[in-house]
């Protein structure tokens, strides 16, 4: 399969295998993906992204399974959002931590700190047997405009602080692209997941981008269930980029209610911003 862009040029697309579902029960999922070359990557990733891609290394895929289409692109159009009560409190109560913007070079600290998120979080999970060679791959195997932005505390010797919270993130023509995010579990109160979205959002605007992606929403998943709450959001249709509809969050939270009631707890409800506040990641 081929894809044509004006430019780059034509790209070669894959289909892997079928296997189990990371998001919904019961199903399987298939990837499409393609390698981006090392000259056209930046261009290539923003195009893809814009069309509903993610990007993993140099690899850009999206979903293709055949029976299920819920994995949806998700994105923060920056220039429209109005940030709730709770929303600038989880900004303010993270006002002390000092934000800087680091190369894509993997480090010890970070992958200790990926290790105890993993384990706390998403033990069960597929990235849960992470290794450090995996996370130097995961970090610096890029042909793309990428780097890190490390939260820290504020240092108590002149050196620097602890290190709470990590952003992978691709910088793109009309945007930032959150590609991975981990963060202290044990800081459960700081709300660190939801604070590096809304920081991002408040970065795009100041450097005068207009979008904040946060990779795929998937109705019915209690994993991906958050995303809805930043409002307004933008998913991708076949038909295109809009607003997410009353009736397309209604359907989600059927979903997730028909889950709860067999299986975990109840999480705030799809598209209030003032619902207790979820610590999140990025995908």
């Amino acid at each position: 399969m081929t894809l044509q862009f004006t430019p780059p040029g034509r790209l070669r697309f894959f289909l892997t295998a079928g296997s189990p579902c990371p998001y919904l029960p019961d199903r399987e999922e298939r990837k499409v993906f393609t390698h981006l070359p090392q000259l056209e990557g930046p261009t290539l990733n923003d195009h893809l992204t814009q069309s509903g891609f993610r990007r993993s290394q140099n690899i850009a895929y999206r979903p293709a399974c055949e029976a299920c289409a819920a994995c949806t692109s998700a994105r923060v159009p920056v220039a429209d959002y109005v940030f709730s009560r709770s929303e600038r409190r989880a900004l303010s109560r993270n006002s002390d931590l000092q934000r800087h913007i680091v190369e894509a070079e993997a480090t010890g600290e970070q992958f200790e700190l990926l290790r105890r998120y993993l384990l706390a979080r998403h033990a069960d999970g597929g990235m849960a047997e992470m290794t450090w060679s995996d996370f130097v791959a995961m970090v610096e195997d890029s042909t793309v405009r990428t780097h890190i932005v490390e939260y820290r505390t504020p240092s108590q010797d002149q050196g620097p602080g602890d290190l709470v919270a990590c952003a992978l993130v691709d910088l793109m023509q009309d945007g930032l692209s959150l590609v991975y995010s981990f963060f202290d579990p044990a800081m459960g109160r700081r709300s660190l997941g939801s604070f590096m979205v809304l920081d991002h959002v408040v970065q795009a605007r100041l450097n005068d981008l207009r979008r904040v992606y946060l990779g795929y929403w998937v109705a019915g998943s209690e994993k991906m269930a958050y995303k809805a709450r930043f409002s307004p959001l933008e998913i991708l249709r076949p038909s295109g980029w809009g607003l997410i509809s009353a009736r397309e969050l209604a359907r989600a939270e059927q979903a997730l209610a028909n889950s709860r009631a067999t299986r975990g707890p109840e999480t705030p409800r799809l598209g209030r911003k003032d619902s207790p506040s979820l610590d999140t990641d990025a995908t």
